[in-house]
């Protein structure tokens, strides 16, 4: 599937594809996956350590990034494409990671703002 017409060099190795690789043309070649079709791996720019991915498709991602392409924020992220750490209030959150989107904190019951870090109105004394 992956070789050229034009047979074989004077080793004996064939002539590939650029997406494939190996001496009879019988692996994906860096930079693909899923053989023998070969599709790119198609890494995003910014989350993605390289083009590289494993012979199932997934790329390699930053520790911010996750998805079959590292084109979304990890859990504990938000903001796509800067996927910035979500900053919740430790007292004032029910859990650690925010809305992927916007950075919205779980704020336990009395609590308020971005972080979960005071208290709605009518209500004094955070964190207690």
């Amino acid at each position: 599937v992956g070789t050229l017409p034009g047979g074989c060099d004077s080793a004996g190795r064939c002539f590939c594809r650029p997406e494939f690789a190996g001496p009879r043309c019988e692996q994906c070649s860096p930079g693909h996956h899923s053989y023998p079709h070969c599709y790119a791996c198609s890494c995003d720019s910014r989350g993605a350590v390289d083009n590289s991915c494993s012979p199932a498709g997934q790329c390699r991602c930053h520790v911010n990034f996750a998805g079959h392409t590292c084109n979304q924020c990890a859990l504990g992220f938000y903001g796509y494409p800067s996927c910035t750490p979500c900053q919740c209030s430790r007292e004032g959150s029910l859990h650690s990671t925010c809305d992927q989107d916007t950075g919205q904190c779980s704020c336990r019951p009395k609590v308020t703002g971005l972080r979960c870090d005071s208290c709605v109105p009518g209500a004094y004394g955070f964190p207690y």
